[in-house]
């Protein structure tokens, strides 16, 4: 069964977005074996200069590599990426299923983004969309896509 990790910058504090988190973790308990950490945002003030983001970021990368798993493949979340659709979700889930990877790691970063060097990193930048979102609602979306993932590659008629 496929390891399956995302690493997210910020805790969720939303009744609305935990409750959907929660029942897409739930969902894919059956798919793979999820691990979802998050990990502190850094603290800046009210209008950073561009030093303070670098730094914050920075640090913030250093905390999530910590967390990464042995040989990860990895999947940043960022706005300079490449859209994929359900299906190339589906095709990345299942080459890693087929793959010796063992650990497929998703990155999405704070309110200003992610550190470039784990972007630089990743073997994968995935942009949701060209429009803005909070990165709270932005793991409420990769989830469902992973769990859609899933059942793309089962043939499930959930996705239609």
């Amino acid at each position: 069964m496929l390891s399956v990790h995302i690493l997210c910058v910020g805790k969720l504090k939303e009744k609305f977005y935990t409750e959907a988190s929660s029942e897409y973790v739930k969902r894919l308990s059956g798919c793979c074996k999820l691990t979802l950490t998050e990990l502190p945002e850094e603290k800046l003030p009210q209008s950073p200069s561009q030093g303070q983001i670098d730094a914050a970021l920075s640090k913030e990368g250093q905390a999530i590599r910590a967390k990464l798993p042995p040989n990860p493949f990895l999947v940043a979340l960022c706005i300079e990426g490449k859209p994929h659709s359900s299906e190339d979700m589906a095709r990345l889930v299942r080459s890693c299923e087929q793959s010796s990877a063992k650990h497929l790691v998703f990155l999405i970063g704070g309110s200003f983004g992610l550190d470039p060097t784990l972007k630089q990193q990743a073997q994968v930048r995935l942009s949701m969309s060209p429009m803005t979102f909070p990165h709270h609602l932005a793991r409420v979306m990769l989830l469902e896509q992973v769990y859609r993932a899933f059942k793309i590659n089962e043939g499930s008629p959930y996705h239609k």
